[in-house]
């Protein structure tokens, strides 16, 4: 079979105690090779084209090991790129110090502008792919919820909000929903003129360079149109983007800046 074209999320998240070694954090050698010898063969192809190790324990990020394992897989030829996802800058920071990291997944949206300022710019100077993940900060930035929203229970929006299962920054864009949601109210007076205010907000993290695309989630065929015609909308006036970053700053950056 000709080699495929497979974005393929190995996750390191697995549950096995926090340790000194590499071993302990889930990408030992054989761990992550026989991890990616089983994806290829469900999968049915011999190559895959983008794997990323997912929000793996902040010291993996600067284990030189890691990166030998997965450069290994490249000259074997199991995957062509390799990139991480993150949960903080600094963490990405660390990872493009790496030359062979291709790809950095970061949550980057209104709630969460770190990236724009710490980021983007040495993502771009070294030719690295930015994925923009949690672009509509868990629903949020649809401008669907609200303070009687509710969730089951096994939705993170429910039991994550303070960080109790995993880290705090996924669910919401850790931003306390109550300021969240005033914020949002905020945001909905600049959605442009026949858009959604999720087409909005994805087309707000398309206006940076250093975004290569954003990877929002949907859950029917509708919402993924909803969510790609955002790529057809005008590009949004400096008067919008300036007035997003001063609700930015002046109601989320005091409370999660410093923690992602």
């Amino acid at each position: 079979m000709p080699a495929g074209r497979w974005a393929v999320l190995i996750s390191t998240k697995t549950g096995l105690p926090m340790g000194d070694g590499p071993q302990e954090w889930g990408v030992s050698r054989p761990r992550l090779i026989r991890a990616v010898e089983d994806a290829l063969r469900r999968l049915g192809t011999d190559r895959i084209d983008l794997l990323q190790l997912h929000c793996p324990p902040s010291p993996v990020f600067g284990n030189t090991m890691v990166y030998g394992i997965l450069d290994q897989l490249v000259a074997e030829g199991k995957i062509r790129h390799y990139g991480v996802s993150v949960e903080r800058v600094d963490e990405a920071l660390e990872a493009i110090r790496h030359p062979g990291v291709a790809t950095v997944q970061i949550i980057f949206n209104m709630f969460r502008l770190k990236p724009a300022e710490r980021f983007l710019a040495e993502a771009a100077r070294q030719d690295v792919g930015v994925l923009a993940r949690v672009p509509l900060a868990s629903g949020l930035l649809t401008g669907k919820l609200s303070a009687s929203s509710q969730f089951a229970a096994d939705d993170h929006r429910n039991f994550n909000r303070g960080g109790e299962a995993f880290d705090q920054g996924e669910t919401f864009s850790g931003v306390p929903y109550d300021v969240a949601l005033a914020a949002v109210e905020q945001l909905r007076a600049l959605v442009p003129p026949g858009a959604t205010m999720t087409q909005f907000a994805l087309r707000w993290i398309l206006m940076f360079e250093g975004v290569t695309c954003a990877i929002p989630g949907a859950r029917t065929a509708a919402q993924a149109r909803d969510n790609a015609a955002a790529a057809d909308l005008p590009p949004l006036d400096a008067r919008t983007m300036d007035a997003v970053r001063e609700i930015y700053d002046r109601d989320v950056r005091p409370l999660i800046y410093d923690r992602w």
